[in-house]
């Protein structure tokens, strides 16, 4: 189902994939910045009803996801967006589901950003190989075990991979992101935009 904007284009919907353990700042401000540029987002979850953030030191606040995953098509939507956090990541790579999930992008060529630890997922995927990338420096070492060429920037963009180390890295995370969706590149494989 399409929806268009007053200017005629097609919304392009975005799916957040995360559980509990999220770091939340990196949902909530990516997410505020694709509402802003015109797109639309949708949590998504294996937990149904809430899922609770985390935010620096301690629990963060609870926000209440779209769609569980069971009944998220990956086909309906235009990106996805995967927060980081410790325990996010890493609880979210034992769901083979979400595995299969985050494999579909890939497999369709369309954008996915990762942020912080959340490139665990992209490992669990099996979707690095080949690939610039940059996260928090703690994963580096298996980020370039599975084969992606780990660099300490604060965002690399390989194709329609886009991925930064940490929260304060967001705005320019916001920024390529945006950057890629808007000019609605289906880059292949192993090309820099």
């Amino acid at each position: 189902m399409e929806n268009r904007q007053d200017d005629g284009s097609v919304e392009k919907k975005i799916a957040i994939l995360l559980t509990d353990g999220f770091e939340q700042v990196e949902m909530t401000e990516p997410r505020k910045a694709l509402e802003a540029a015109g797109f639309q987002t949708h949590l998504i979850s294996p937990k149904q009803g809430e899922v609770k953030g985390w935010d620096e030191t301690e629990w963060g606040d609870t926000f209440p996801t779209d769609l569980p995953l069971d009944g998220a098509d990956p086909a309906q939507y235009d990106a996805l967006l995967l927060p980081g956090g410790v325990i996010n990541p890493d609880s979210l790579r034992q769901e083979p589901k979400a595995v299969k999930f985050v494999q579909h992008f890939f497999e369709a060529k369309k954008p996915v950003a990762a942020i912080c630890h959340a490139p665990i997922m992209l490992i669990e995927a099996d979707v690095v190989r080949g690939k610039e990338i940059t996260s928090f420096p703690s994963i580096k070492t298996d980020l370039r075990n599975a084969g992606a060429n780990w660099v300490d920037r604060e965002v690399v963009t390989d194709g329609n991979l886009i991925t930064s180390r940490n929260p304060h890295d967001i705005p320019a995370f916001n920024q390529a992101f945006i950057n890629v969706l808007k000019e609605g590149k289906r880059a292949g494989v192993g090309e820099m935009s």
